[in-house]
């Protein structure tokens, strides 16, 4: 470390955060041109740079401006996840521009585990800074160094990490210098560049750039909250482990839901409610190839579980070994821990996860356009999480909350196992003739069973749980799920008691009731898209528009959005970025637009 360098962040935010990333590995970048997260060589994998949970000593991979701490203009380049900070001081200007690459190679998406970081003058001959400090994981140690002649190796790693470099070596170490040509920088985890950097990087910049450009010129997206939906789409995309087909729900753990919550979790995972969700996305985005992929996946970890008990969620290789313990010689994000390593919810009943399953797959039967991935055992598969919903209907579950108190019979888990039901009837009516019948009584018989055990006239609403007392915003999908003819009146009433009984300056609280941690704090952000949606399905376009444009004045200003939002302070909180309340904006956006003919 440099004498007189500090080694601490003062007031990291995350509105001030990037995520750069190539379906193989992430990284959040902090507008002071510093990687403060990053796990390599994949999402849940150890992090090599973690300044994010620890400032003084989780290792940081900084290129920035002589005043140190000094923040930048971060953008990303226009469609694509290739981030550029600039920066500006008496002594001229300068960008970094950071990627990892991915494109297509040989009919195959390259997506090499290398971080590439390129500098250049903009302006006068600035100065800057260079300070590569990985360490070997949550153990925090410092790996050994070993310079070469245009890179430094770092050892202590399971596979070889080497820093290459047409920076001199001697500029590596955190002091300034007179930047007066372009630079390029690659950290690789594993195979190293052997080739020469300068026109390498280059070419891959290129190259990374079109491929985003054309992936984004392939979305559908609604004819208003465009760059919304934009940056949403690129951001869910980055949460895809295309190795297997895992989609994870956030890049980082611990980050808190709320200021000395003591609600941290590690997110770096795959959800089966998660996934379902982001497929839900990428569909309406007209992007499918990530639910194809997708179906592996969960055809690999159904093999796994003949009586399909499934768990919430896997690692993104399919493995559960998730038993959740705390790092106590890590301070956390601000200072604020526990920090968590692994993920208890994995040993819950969550019983809503099998009617997901089922509205993940069943676009494979019921859209033409997916007939070449139809199979016998795809439909089987569906037929079995169909009958799985069937059999644990009223069940006390952990829900999709994941409330760590006595379980209950949860209403949206019941709600999702009707769901499962109602769709697998109208697969049974193309593909299994015979079943539709049965399907279509269950699917009856769950949906009178949810208004009789779960519709509270005193609440105005159905409630949390089947003769419960208390409000949940998951219960807004009644009406995107057409639980019930749109017309309904208790349709409405759910949706006006819900959005009275959570609400806080205009955001929506899950719940109010105490989870085991005591009472939310903060607004959870997914549940203010789900009242988009739910205005906008009960024919309220015009007040669905109003809270969409209100909530978008308020994401930070790359446009990536946590899981949580403290009302009181403006700030972004919980695990970052949060694919489920990105996947909410996109499904906002389009019950809320106009359709393009109308615009047009």
């Amino acid at each position: 470390m440099l004498r007189g360098l500090s080694a601490t962040f003062k007031d990291m935010q995350l509105e001030r955060l990037a995520l750069i990333g190539n379906c193989q590995f992430s990284a959040l970048v902090e507008d002071t041109g510093t990687v403060v997260w990053c796990c390599l060589p994949r999402f849940d994998s150890d992090p090599m740079f973690s300044a994010l949970l620890d400032e003084q000593d989780g290792g940081r991979f900084l290129i920035g401006p002589e005043e140190e701490g000094k923040a930048g203009v971060a953008e990303y380049e226009d469609n694509t996840n290739i981030l550029v900070t600039t920066f500006r001081s008496s002594t001229g200007a300068f960008r970094v521009i950071d990627f990892a690459p991915r494109f297509q190679q040989y009919d195959r998406n390259f997506h090499p585990t290398q971080l590439f970081r390129i500098v250049e003058p903009i302006e006068g001959t600035p100065r800057v800074r260079v300070l590569c400090e990985p360490r070997l994981g949550f153990s925090k140690a410092k790996p050994t160094i070993l310079a070469g002649s245009n890179h430094v190796r770092y050892e202590g790693f399971g596979s070889q990490v080497r820093l290459t470099t047409d920076v001199p070596l001697s500029y590596l170490d955190g002091r300034a210098f007179a930047l007066t040509q372009r630079h390029h920088l690659v950290l690789t985890y594993g195979a190293p560049v052997e080739e020469a950097l300068a026109p390498l990087a280059e070419r891959f910049l290129v190259q990374t750039r079109r491929y985003w450009q054309r992936w984004v010129k392939h979305c559908d997206i609604p004819p208003v909250f465009q760059d919304q939906v934009i940056r949403s789409a690129l951001t869910l995309k980055l949460h895809c482990f295309e190795d297997t087909g895992a989609i994870v729900a956030a890049t980082t753990t611990s980050i808190p839901e709320a200021p000395k919550s003591g609600r941290t979790w590690d997110y770096r995972y795959c959800w089966l409610r998660d996934a379902s969700y982001v497929l839900g996305a990428f569909r309406l985005l007209g992007q499918f190839d990530e639910r194809e992929d997708f179906v592996r996946f969960l055809l690999n970890v159904a093999g796994a579980h003949p009586d399909l008990d499934l768990a919430p969620l896997y690692r993104i290789d399919g493995r559960s070994d998730l038993d959740e313990h705390i790092l106590t010689e890590w301070p956390g994000f601000c200072g604020d821990g526990p920090v968590r390593v692994g993920n208890g919810a994995a040993r819950h009943i969550q019983n809503d996860v099998f009617g997901e399953m089922v509205l993940a797959l069943s676009p494979i039967f019921l859209d033409e356009r997916f007939a070449s991935e139809r199979s016998p055992e795809v439909l089987q598969l569906l037929e079995r999480l169909a009958r799985k919903a069937t059999s644990v209907v009223g069940m006390p579950d952990a829900g999709i909350w994941e409330y760590r108190t006595e379980w209950k019979p949860q209403t949206f888990s019941s709600l999702m196992c009707w769901a499962a039901t109602d769709r697998m009837a109208r697969v049974a009516a193309r593909f299994r003739r015979e079943d539709e019948p049965e399907f279509r009584a269950t699917a009856d018989r769950i949906r009178d069973q949810i208004i009789a055990k779960a519709w509270n006239p005193t609440l105005g609403s159905f409630a949390s749980t089947w003769g419960g007392e208390e409000l949940d915003a998951s219960l807004l999908q009644i009406a995107s799920l057409r639980f019930l003819p749109p017309d309904d009146s208790r349709i409405r009433a759910t949706v006006d008691a819900i959005r009275g009984g959570l609400a806080q300056d205009g955001w929506l609280y899950r719940y109010r009731n105490d989870d085991g941690f005591g009472r939310p704090q903060v607004a959870f952000v997914l549940c203010t898209f789900w009242l988009v949606e739910a205005l906008a399905a009960t024919g309220r376009l015009s007040e669905s528009r109003q809270v969409l444009e209100r909530v978008c004045k308020t994401l930070s200003p790359l446009g990536l959005i946590s899981e949580d939002y403290d009302t009181s302070s403006g700030r972004l909180w919980g695990n970052f970025p949060q694919a489920y309340s990105h996947v909410g904006l996109i499904h906002a956006a389009f019950a809320a637009a106009p359709a393009w003919a109308d615009v047009l």
